[in-house]
């Protein structure tokens, strides 16, 4: 079966370009933020200290998609509002979950790149509305996805027209259960070597534990991820949600300056 992920000849990657960033060019991007977009002030003081370390975009959840339907579900269209103002401040490019097809166009006003987490990877009729525009879209491995189901939702969307699309390798499930998932940075590799988009990752999801996600930051820049999208917080002990992998700003800047480090020695 032919498809348009594999890459036929040298220098045909596909490079997404957000604003002033491009993903998947020389440069690893850095995409932090809290899990939960929570109230302006929080996500202010969030994004001031993300800019002036180095950050490339912010990322916040307006929609929240949770396994229990008593916790945090997110501030809706609210958070989107917050989202916008704040990225506009402090001049960070946006990147959002948008979980509904119904919900794709009253957003775009209020984000640069659109977000299918996990649980959504499997929505063929959001993937196809994303595909019949130009919105960039990071995809979201789904949490019990082979890679080959991975990059068929991708294809989803780049048969319909869009090619502005990301990966995004955040762990899977497997008998493992130390870990919130077991993060495949072999599926980094291998992306990197047959497939023609570019690979994020994000060990925040991956591990579900802040003290591993310097390490496996590491490890997913030395196996060849284009960047990382890490969830931080002034406070990491009191976020909404995803606290316990939720990291500080200090290790955060500690991650970024590792990064710059090991991106040099490669």
């Amino acid at each position: 079966m032919k498809t348009l992920l594999v890459d036929k000849k040298s220098g045909d990657s596909i490079k997404v370009k957000i604003k002033d960033l491009i993903i998947g060019g020389s440069e690893k991007i850095i995409i932090s933020g809290p899990c939960s977009v929570e109230n302006y002030e929080t996500m202010h003081n969030i994004a001031a200290q993300l800019k002036k370390m180095g950050v490339n975009m912010l990322r916040g959840g307006a929609f929240k998609p949770r396994t229990s339907p008593y916790d945090f579900q997110g501030l809706q269209h609210e958070g989107l509002k917050i989202l916008k103002n704040v990225g506009d401040e402090v001049n960070l490019p946006i990147v959002t979950e948008i979980m509904d097809p119904r919900e794709i166009e009253n957003s775009l006003d209020y984000t640069d790149m659109i977000q299918v987490g996990s649980r959504n990877m499997y929505n063929y009729s959001l993937l196809k509305e994303l595909g019949a525009m130009k919105v960039p879209v990071l995809l979201k491995r789904g949490m019990s996805a082979t890679l080959s189901e991975w990059l068929m939702a991708a294809e989803y969307i780049l048969s319909m027209g869009n090619e502005n699309v990301v990966l995004c390798e955040r762990g899977i499930r497997t008998f493992e259960s130390f870990t919130r998932n077991t993060l495949d940075l072999n599926s980094v590799a291998v992306i990197k070597q047959k497939y023609r988009l570019p690979v994020i990752v994000d060990p925040s999801h991956g591990t579900g534990i802040r003290e591993l996600v310097p390490s496996m930051s590491m490890a997913s820049i030395a196996a060849g991820a284009d960047g990382l999208i890490i969830e931080s917080h002034i406070n990491p002990d009191n976020s909404l949600s995803d606290a316990r992998q939720t990291i500080s700003i200090e290790s955060l800047n500690k991650i970024v300056e590792g990064v710059k480090i090991l991106q040099s020695a490669l």
